[in-house]
Protein backbone atom coordinates (compact mmCIF):
# COMPACT_ATOMS: atom_id res chain seq x y z
CA UNK A 1 0.00 0.00 0.00
CA UNK A 2 0.63 3.44 -0.61
CA UNK A 3 0.86 6.98 1.37
CA UNK A 4 -1.43 7.38 4.05
CA UNK A 5 -3.20 4.16 3.14
CA UNK A 6 0.47 2.54 3.96
CA UNK A 7 -0.01 3.06 7.69
CA UNK A 8 -3.13 2.31 7.79
CA UNK A 9 -2.70 -1.71 5.69
CA UNK A 10 -0.12 -2.18 7.83
CA UNK A 11 -1.70 -2.02 10.99
CA UNK A 12 -4.94 -3.88 9.97
CA UNK A 13 -2.73 -7.04 8.14
CA UNK A 14 -0.55 -7.58 11.52
CA UNK A 15 -4.18 -7.14 13.54
CA UNK A 16 -5.73 -9.74 11.04
CA UNK A 17 -2.26 -11.61 11.21
CA UNK A 18 -2.25 -11.59 15.05
CA UNK A 19 -5.65 -12.93 14.83
CA UNK A 20 -5.03 -15.35 12.67
CA UNK A 21 -2.41 -16.76 14.60
CA UNK A 22 -4.33 -16.93 17.97
CA UNK A 23 -7.26 -18.87 16.14
CA UNK A 24 -5.86 -21.22 14.17
CA UNK A 25 -3.13 -21.55 17.08
CA UNK A 26 -5.94 -22.71 19.06
CA UNK A 27 -8.24 -24.62 16.73
CA UNK A 28 -4.54 -26.57 15.68
CA UNK A 29 -4.44 -27.28 19.27
CA UNK A 30 -8.09 -28.18 20.18
CA UNK A 31 -7.79 -30.54 16.59
CA UNK A 32 -4.68 -32.05 18.37
CA UNK A 33 -6.07 -32.94 21.46
CA UNK A 34 -9.49 -33.89 19.98
CA UNK A 35 -7.41 -36.10 17.41
CA UNK A 36 -5.04 -37.82 20.33
CA UNK A 37 -8.46 -38.44 22.52
CA UNK A 38 -10.10 -40.32 19.42
CA UNK A 39 -6.76 -42.10 18.86
CA UNK A 40 -6.74 -43.26 21.50
CA UNK A 41 -9.78 -44.65 22.24
CA UNK A 42 -9.56 -46.20 18.95
CA UNK A 43 -6.05 -47.74 20.12
CA UNK A 44 -8.32 -48.96 23.60
CA UNK A 45 -10.81 -50.57 21.01
CA UNK A 46 -7.99 -52.80 18.96
CA UNK A 47 -6.39 -53.78 22.10
CA UNK A 48 -9.81 -54.77 23.65
CA UNK A 49 -10.43 -56.64 20.40
CA UNK A 50 -6.85 -58.53 20.80
CA UNK A 51 -7.51 -59.25 24.51
CA UNK A 52 -10.78 -60.86 23.45
CA UNK A 53 -9.57 -62.82 20.74
CA UNK A 54 -6.97 -64.07 23.32
CA UNK A 55 -10.05 -65.21 25.65
CA UNK A 56 -11.84 -66.81 22.39
CA UNK A 57 -8.44 -68.60 21.95
CA UNK A 58 -7.42 -70.12 25.07
CA UNK A 59 -8.72 -73.78 26.01
CA UNK A 60 -8.67 -75.94 28.62
CA UNK A 61 -6.45 -79.00 28.69
CA UNK A 62 -7.17 -82.35 29.99
CA UNK A 63 -6.69 -81.11 33.75
CA UNK A 64 -9.01 -78.25 32.67
CA UNK A 65 -7.04 -75.52 33.58
CA UNK A 66 -6.20 -72.80 30.36
CA UNK A 67 -3.46 -73.16 28.04
CA UNK A 68 -2.80 -71.09 24.41
CA UNK A 69 -2.81 -73.07 21.32
CA UNK A 70 0.68 -72.89 19.53
CA UNK A 71 -0.50 -71.05 16.65
CA UNK A 72 -3.23 -68.25 16.82
CA UNK A 73 -5.33 -66.23 14.13
CA UNK A 74 -3.42 -62.65 14.85
CA UNK A 75 0.31 -63.68 13.55
CA UNK A 76 1.87 -60.65 14.76
CA UNK A 77 2.18 -62.26 18.47
CA UNK A 78 4.59 -64.83 16.61
CA UNK A 79 6.76 -62.65 15.02
CA UNK A 80 9.58 -61.20 17.06
CA UNK A 81 9.60 -57.18 16.93
CA UNK A 82 5.50 -56.74 15.47
CA UNK A 83 5.14 -54.55 18.69
CA UNK A 84 1.88 -56.33 19.80
CA UNK A 85 2.16 -58.85 22.96
CA UNK A 86 0.22 -61.27 24.61
CA UNK A 87 0.42 -62.96 28.11
CA UNK A 88 -1.67 -65.66 29.99
CA UNK A 89 -0.46 -65.35 34.06
CA UNK A 90 -2.38 -67.70 36.18
CA UNK A 91 -2.67 -67.60 40.13
CA UNK A 92 0.04 -65.44 41.77
CA UNK A 93 0.95 -63.92 38.35
CA UNK A 94 3.00 -67.01 37.10
CA UNK A 95 3.52 -67.26 33.42
CA UNK A 96 0.97 -69.61 31.65
CA UNK A 97 1.79 -68.75 28.25
CA UNK A 98 3.61 -65.68 26.63
CA UNK A 99 3.69 -64.51 22.91
CA UNK A 100 6.38 -65.23 20.67
CA UNK A 101 7.04 -61.66 19.61
CA UNK A 102 8.13 -61.09 23.41
CA UNK A 103 10.97 -63.39 23.31
CA UNK A 104 13.95 -62.14 25.03
CA UNK A 105 12.05 -58.60 26.37
CA UNK A 106 10.49 -57.71 29.67
CA UNK A 107 7.03 -56.66 29.26
CA UNK A 108 5.27 -54.90 32.04
CA UNK A 109 1.91 -55.08 31.84
CA UNK A 110 1.08 -52.70 34.79
CA UNK A 111 -0.40 -54.04 38.08
CA UNK A 112 -2.93 -56.77 37.89
CA UNK A 113 -7.12 -55.58 37.75
CA UNK A 114 -9.76 -56.74 39.79
CA UNK A 115 -11.41 -59.71 39.04
CA UNK A 116 -13.85 -59.28 36.27
CA UNK A 117 -12.48 -55.74 35.31
CA UNK A 118 -10.51 -54.07 32.45
CA UNK A 119 -7.31 -52.17 33.29
CA UNK A 120 -5.67 -49.90 30.70
CA UNK A 121 -1.99 -48.55 31.41
CA UNK A 122 0.54 -46.93 29.64
CA UNK A 123 3.79 -48.50 29.77
CA UNK A 124 7.67 -48.58 28.80
CA UNK A 125 9.96 -51.50 27.50
CA UNK A 126 13.86 -51.42 29.28
CA UNK A 127 14.51 -49.26 25.93
CA UNK A 128 12.26 -47.04 26.32
CA UNK A 129 9.69 -48.09 23.67
CA UNK A 130 6.25 -47.02 25.06
CA UNK A 131 3.36 -48.97 24.96
CA UNK A 132 -0.40 -49.38 25.76
CA UNK A 133 -1.34 -52.64 27.13
CA UNK A 134 -4.50 -53.87 28.38
CA UNK A 135 -4.85 -56.41 31.23
CA UNK A 136 -8.44 -58.68 32.13
CA UNK A 137 -8.75 -60.65 35.20
CA UNK A 138 -10.94 -63.80 35.09
CA UNK A 139 -11.91 -66.44 37.07
CA UNK A 140 -12.16 -69.90 35.31
CA UNK A 141 -14.20 -72.14 36.74
CA UNK A 142 -12.73 -75.70 36.48
CA UNK A 143 -13.64 -79.35 35.99
CA UNK A 144 -14.38 -79.56 39.72
CA UNK A 145 -16.29 -76.80 39.87
CA UNK A 146 -13.06 -74.92 41.45
CA UNK A 147 -12.54 -71.40 40.56
CA UNK A 148 -8.86 -70.60 39.48
CA UNK A 149 -8.21 -66.96 38.75
CA UNK A 150 -6.37 -66.17 34.84
CA UNK A 151 -4.89 -63.05 33.93
CA UNK A 152 -5.09 -61.84 29.97
CA UNK A 153 -2.48 -59.51 29.11
CA UNK A 154 -2.13 -57.56 25.72
CA UNK A 155 0.30 -54.53 24.98
CA UNK A 156 0.54 -52.74 21.76
CA UNK A 157 3.64 -50.28 20.55
CA UNK A 158 2.52 -47.12 20.43
CA UNK A 159 5.83 -45.81 18.18
CA UNK A 160 3.29 -45.65 15.13
CA UNK A 161 0.54 -43.99 17.14
CA UNK A 162 3.09 -41.25 17.98
CA UNK A 163 4.10 -40.61 14.58
CA UNK A 164 0.65 -40.90 13.03
CA UNK A 165 -0.03 -38.24 16.14
CA UNK A 166 3.19 -36.27 15.01
CA UNK A 167 2.07 -36.50 11.31
CA UNK A 168 -1.04 -35.50 11.90
CA UNK A 169 0.14 -32.16 13.64
CA UNK A 170 2.40 -31.14 10.86
CA UNK A 171 -0.52 -31.71 8.41
CA UNK A 172 -2.64 -29.37 10.18
CA UNK A 173 0.42 -26.89 10.62
CA UNK A 174 1.16 -26.91 7.03
CA UNK A 175 -2.97 -26.52 5.96
CA UNK A 176 -3.36 -23.57 8.49
CA UNK A 177 -0.16 -22.08 7.37
CA UNK A 178 -1.74 -22.22 3.67
CA UNK A 179 -4.64 -21.05 4.38
CA UNK A 180 -3.67 -18.48 6.34
CA UNK A 181 -1.22 -17.11 3.67
CA UNK A 182 -4.22 -17.29 1.44
CA UNK A 183 -6.29 -15.80 3.64
CA UNK A 184 -3.78 -12.73 4.46
CA UNK A 185 -3.30 -12.34 0.51
CA UNK A 186 -7.16 -12.26 -0.37
CA UNK A 187 -7.42 -9.48 2.81
CA UNK A 188 -4.89 -7.24 1.24
CA UNK A 189 -6.11 -7.24 -2.02
CA UNK A 190 -9.49 -6.53 -0.51
CA UNK A 191 -8.27 -3.65 1.57
CA UNK A 192 -6.75 -2.48 -1.29
CA UNK A 193 -10.48 -1.92 -3.29
CA UNK A 194 -11.80 -0.60 0.11
CA UNK A 195 -9.02 1.79 0.55
CA UNK A 196 -8.90 2.88 -2.91
CA UNK A 197 -11.18 6.25 -1.86
CA UNK A 198 -8.51 6.94 0.60
CA UNK A 199 -5.48 6.60 -1.77
CA UNK A 200 -7.79 9.02 -4.06
CA UNK A 201 -8.70 11.77 -1.45
CA UNK A 202 -4.50 11.43 -0.66
CA UNK A 203 -3.50 12.27 -3.96
CA UNK A 204 -6.24 14.84 -4.85
CA UNK A 205 -4.72 16.88 -1.24
CA UNK A 206 -1.29 16.59 -2.97
CA UNK A 207 -2.85 17.66 -6.18
CA UNK A 208 -4.50 20.46 -4.53
CA UNK A 209 -1.47 21.83 -2.90
CA UNK A 210 0.87 21.31 -5.40
CA UNK A 211 -1.48 23.83 -7.59
CA UNK A 212 -2.64 21.30 -10.09
CA UNK A 213 -6.51 20.91 -9.06
CA UNK A 214 -8.88 23.27 -7.56
CA UNK A 215 -11.08 20.79 -5.35
CA UNK A 216 -11.73 17.73 -4.46
CA UNK A 217 -13.93 15.41 -6.54
CA UNK A 218 -16.90 14.44 -5.22
CA UNK A 219 -17.61 10.57 -6.13
CA UNK A 220 -16.35 9.02 -2.71
CA UNK A 221 -18.48 7.00 -1.03
CA UNK A 222 -20.89 8.14 1.96
CA UNK A 223 -17.94 8.03 4.62
CA UNK A 224 -15.78 10.38 3.22
CA UNK A 225 -18.17 12.76 1.44
CA UNK A 226 -18.23 15.04 4.47
CA UNK A 227 -14.66 14.71 4.68
CA UNK A 228 -14.38 15.95 1.07
CA UNK A 229 -17.15 18.53 1.63
CA UNK A 230 -15.64 19.91 4.64
CA UNK A 231 -12.09 19.92 2.87
CA UNK A 232 -13.52 21.89 -0.39
CA UNK A 233 -15.24 24.37 1.82
CA UNK A 234 -11.86 25.03 3.72
CA UNK A 235 -9.84 25.86 0.15
CA UNK A 236 -12.19 27.97 -0.79
CA UNK A 237 -12.52 30.03 2.41
CA UNK A 238 -8.83 30.30 2.25
CA UNK A 239 -8.59 30.82 -1.68
CA UNK A 240 -11.35 33.42 -0.81
CA UNK A 241 -9.67 34.77 1.87
CA UNK A 242 -6.15 35.30 -0.20
CA UNK A 243 -8.16 37.00 -2.53
CA UNK A 244 -9.85 39.39 -0.41
CA UNK A 245 -5.93 40.15 1.00
CA UNK A 246 -4.57 40.49 -2.43
CA UNK A 247 -6.85 43.09 -3.73
CA UNK A 248 -6.90 44.88 -0.87
CA UNK A 249 -2.54 45.19 -0.56
CA UNK A 250 -2.90 45.53 -4.40
CA UNK A 251 -4.29 48.89 -3.62
CA UNK A 252 -1.95 49.86 -0.85
CA UNK A 253 0.81 49.40 -3.17
CA UNK A 254 -1.07 51.45 -5.82
CA UNK A 255 -1.32 54.17 -3.42
CA UNK A 256 2.58 53.72 -2.59
CA UNK A 257 3.84 53.47 -6.18
CA UNK A 258 2.68 57.30 -6.54
CA UNK A 259 5.59 58.86 -3.94
CA UNK A 260 8.00 56.75 -4.87
CA UNK A 261 7.50 57.95 -8.83
CA UNK A 262 7.43 61.08 -6.85
CA UNK A 263 10.81 60.80 -5.51
CA UNK A 264 12.41 59.37 -8.93
CA UNK A 265 10.77 62.44 -10.62
CA UNK A 266 12.74 64.98 -7.98
CA UNK A 267 15.53 62.53 -8.27
CA UNK A 268 15.86 63.20 -12.49
CA UNK A 269 15.88 66.93 -11.30
CA UNK A 270 19.42 67.08 -9.58
CA UNK A 271 22.55 67.04 -11.34
CA UNK A 272 24.93 64.62 -9.27
CA UNK A 273 24.21 61.25 -10.78
CA UNK A 274 26.05 59.46 -8.55
CA UNK A 275 23.86 60.55 -5.36
CA UNK A 276 20.70 59.96 -7.47
CA UNK A 277 22.07 56.07 -8.82
CA UNK A 278 22.92 55.70 -5.03
CA UNK A 279 19.57 56.80 -4.29
CA UNK A 280 17.85 55.28 -7.12
CA UNK A 281 19.09 51.82 -5.94
CA UNK A 282 17.81 51.89 -2.46
CA UNK A 283 14.42 53.19 -4.06
CA UNK A 284 14.54 50.12 -6.43
CA UNK A 285 15.14 48.05 -3.06
CA UNK A 286 12.33 49.78 -0.99
CA UNK A 287 9.88 48.50 -4.17
CA UNK A 288 11.50 45.11 -4.08
CA UNK A 289 10.33 45.42 0.03
CA UNK A 290 7.46 46.91 -0.04
CA UNK A 291 6.10 44.71 -2.81
CA UNK A 292 7.48 41.03 -0.85
CA UNK A 293 5.99 42.42 2.56
CA UNK A 294 2.48 43.90 0.30
CA UNK A 295 2.30 40.04 -0.55
CA UNK A 296 3.30 37.94 2.13
CA UNK A 297 0.16 37.42 3.68
CA UNK A 298 -1.83 36.42 -0.14
CA UNK A 299 1.33 34.67 -1.37
CA UNK A 300 1.63 32.15 -3.81
CA UNK A 301 -0.51 29.71 -1.11
CA UNK A 302 -3.10 31.23 -2.97
CA UNK A 303 -2.79 29.55 -6.30
CA UNK A 304 -1.23 26.47 -4.62
CA UNK A 305 -1.07 25.35 -1.10
CA UNK A 306 1.95 23.49 -1.52
CA UNK A 307 5.60 25.00 -1.48
CA UNK A 308 7.36 26.13 -4.58
CA UNK A 309 11.26 24.97 -5.07
CA UNK A 310 13.42 27.50 -5.73
CA UNK A 311 16.63 27.93 -7.37
CA UNK A 312 19.09 29.01 -4.60
CA UNK A 313 21.77 30.04 -7.49
CA UNK A 314 19.66 31.97 -9.14
CA UNK A 315 18.58 34.30 -6.91
CA UNK A 316 21.87 34.63 -4.84
CA UNK A 317 23.29 36.11 -8.11
CA UNK A 318 20.35 38.98 -7.81
CA UNK A 319 20.80 39.35 -3.98
CA UNK A 320 24.86 39.60 -4.93
CA UNK A 321 24.64 42.18 -7.73
CA UNK A 322 21.67 44.43 -5.54
CA UNK A 323 24.54 44.81 -2.65
CA UNK A 324 27.74 45.61 -5.02
CA UNK A 325 25.38 48.29 -6.20
CA UNK A 326 24.40 49.46 -2.67
CA UNK A 327 27.79 48.98 -1.40
CA UNK A 328 29.86 49.79 -4.35
CA UNK A 329 32.11 52.22 -2.43
CA UNK A 330 33.35 49.32 -0.04
CA UNK A 331 33.13 46.93 -2.54
CA UNK A 332 33.27 43.93 -0.29
CA UNK A 333 34.43 40.87 -1.66
CA UNK A 334 31.17 38.15 -1.42
CA UNK A 335 32.27 34.47 -1.07
CA UNK A 336 29.75 31.99 -1.96
CA UNK A 337 30.43 28.63 -1.49
CA UNK A 338 26.72 27.16 -2.17
CA UNK A 339 26.04 23.20 -2.83
CA UNK A 340 25.17 23.04 -6.76
CA UNK A 341 21.50 22.40 -7.12
CA UNK A 342 20.33 23.10 -3.97
CA UNK A 343 16.46 24.44 -3.90
CA UNK A 344 14.68 26.24 -1.07
CA UNK A 345 10.85 24.83 -0.90
CA UNK A 346 8.55 27.99 -0.53
CA UNK A 347 8.41 31.05 -1.81
CA UNK A 348 11.33 33.09 -3.63
CA UNK A 349 10.47 36.24 -1.38
CA UNK A 350 11.36 34.85 1.93
CA UNK A 351 14.54 33.39 0.70
CA UNK A 352 15.86 36.60 -0.89
CA UNK A 353 14.53 38.32 2.63
CA UNK A 354 16.51 35.77 4.70
CA UNK A 355 19.39 36.21 2.01
CA UNK A 356 19.02 39.86 1.99
CA UNK A 357 19.16 40.47 5.43
CA UNK A 358 22.02 38.40 6.44
CA UNK A 359 24.35 39.60 3.39
CA UNK A 360 23.17 43.19 4.18
CA UNK A 361 24.08 43.04 7.64
CA UNK A 362 27.17 41.39 6.48
CA UNK A 363 28.47 43.83 3.92
CA UNK A 364 27.30 46.72 6.39
CA UNK A 365 29.76 45.75 9.23
CA UNK A 366 32.57 43.63 7.81
CA UNK A 367 35.95 45.32 7.01
CA UNK A 368 36.04 43.67 3.14
CA UNK A 369 35.09 40.15 3.41
CA UNK A 370 31.79 37.94 3.76
CA UNK A 371 31.39 34.42 3.20
CA UNK A 372 27.82 32.72 2.31
CA UNK A 373 28.01 29.18 2.50
CA UNK A 374 24.84 26.89 2.10
CA UNK A 375 24.22 23.33 2.06
CA UNK A 376 22.16 20.71 2.63
CA UNK A 377 21.45 19.26 6.09
CA UNK A 378 22.60 15.89 7.15
CA UNK A 379 20.83 13.06 5.84
CA UNK A 380 18.72 14.75 3.12
CA UNK A 381 19.45 15.73 -0.52
CA UNK A 382 19.33 19.14 -2.38
CA UNK A 383 16.12 19.13 -3.39
CA UNK A 384 14.48 18.77 0.38
CA UNK A 385 14.52 22.22 1.42
CA UNK A 386 16.68 21.31 4.05
CA UNK A 387 19.39 23.31 4.22
CA UNK A 388 21.78 25.58 6.61
CA UNK A 389 22.92 29.38 5.86
CA UNK A 390 25.88 30.37 6.95
CA UNK A 391 27.20 34.01 6.20
CA UNK A 392 30.15 35.44 7.87
CA UNK A 393 31.97 38.24 7.93
CA UNK A 394 35.57 40.13 9.42
CA UNK A 395 33.84 43.03 11.09
CA UNK A 396 34.24 43.75 14.18
CA UNK A 397 31.88 40.65 15.72
CA UNK A 398 29.06 40.15 17.85
CA UNK A 399 29.44 39.94 21.41
CA UNK A 400 27.92 37.14 22.97
CA UNK A 401 25.98 38.92 25.63
CA UNK A 402 24.24 40.53 22.94
CA UNK A 403 23.19 37.82 20.46
CA UNK A 404 19.67 37.09 22.34
CA UNK A 405 18.90 41.02 22.15
CA UNK A 406 19.62 41.46 18.85
CA UNK A 407 16.71 38.55 17.45
CA UNK A 408 14.46 41.21 19.07
CA UNK A 409 12.70 43.70 17.00
CA UNK A 410 14.09 47.48 17.14
CA UNK A 411 17.23 46.02 19.58
CA UNK A 412 20.56 47.69 17.75
CA UNK A 413 24.53 47.69 19.02
CA UNK A 414 25.05 50.76 17.25
CA UNK A 415 22.85 53.45 17.12
CA UNK A 416 24.94 55.43 14.71
CA UNK A 417 24.72 53.14 11.71
CA UNK A 418 21.98 53.18 9.60
CA UNK A 419 19.37 50.79 10.02
CA UNK A 420 15.93 49.85 12.01
CA UNK A 421 17.32 46.95 13.91
CA UNK A 422 14.99 44.27 12.67
CA UNK A 423 16.60 42.16 9.98
CA UNK A 424 17.58 39.96 12.50
CA UNK A 425 14.74 39.58 13.55
CA UNK A 426 12.78 39.14 10.91
CA UNK A 427 15.31 36.74 9.67
CA UNK A 428 14.08 34.46 12.91
CA UNK A 429 10.56 34.83 12.38
CA UNK A 430 10.83 33.41 8.60
CA UNK A 431 13.45 30.40 9.72
CA UNK A 432 11.01 30.02 12.47
CA UNK A 433 7.80 29.63 10.36
CA UNK A 434 9.80 27.12 7.95
CA UNK A 435 10.69 25.08 11.39
CA UNK A 436 14.21 26.08 11.54
CA UNK A 437 16.67 28.46 13.78
CA UNK A 438 19.22 31.11 13.90
CA UNK A 439 22.50 31.20 16.03
CA UNK A 440 24.80 33.49 16.35
CA UNK A 441 28.52 32.84 16.71
CA UNK A 442 31.89 33.57 16.47
CA UNK A 443 33.44 33.72 12.81
CA UNK A 444 37.18 32.37 11.42
CA UNK A 445 37.11 35.38 9.97
CA UNK A 446 36.69 37.45 12.64
CA UNK A 447 33.89 39.00 12.78
CA UNK A 448 29.91 37.72 13.28
CA UNK A 449 29.06 33.97 12.30
CA UNK A 450 25.28 33.49 11.75
CA UNK A 451 23.82 30.34 11.47
CA UNK A 452 20.41 29.75 9.80
CA UNK A 453 18.82 26.10 9.87
CA UNK A 454 15.60 25.47 7.82
CA UNK A 455 14.13 22.20 8.10
CA UNK A 456 12.70 20.11 5.08
CA UNK A 457 8.84 21.00 3.94
CA UNK A 458 6.05 18.74 4.78
CA UNK A 459 4.94 18.77 1.17
CA UNK A 460 5.46 19.30 -2.66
Amino acid sequence: MFGLTSSLSTRLLISVSLLLIVFFGATIVVLGVAFRVASEQAQEDILDGQLMALLAEAEPNASGELEMPPDLREPRFGNLGSGLYGALLGEGGAPVWTSRSSLGLTVPYGPPPRPGAHHFSRVELADGTPLMALSLAVQWELVNGELKPYTFNVAQSLDSFNAQLARFRRQLFTWFAAVALIMLFSISVVMRGLLKPLRQIENEISEVEGGTRQSLSDDFPTELTSVARNMNMLIGSERGRAERYRNTLDNLAHSLKTPLAAIRAILTEQKSSEMSARVEAQIERMNDIVRYQLRKPATVHSQSLGVIAVSVDQELSRLVDGLAKVYSEKNPEIELDVTEGIRFRGDSGDFLELGGNLLDNACKWCKGHVKLTIHSLDGYDVDSGAMCLIVEDDGPGIPEEAADALLQRGMRLDESAPGHGIGLAVVKEIAASYGGDINIAKSSLGGAKITVTIRPAKSS
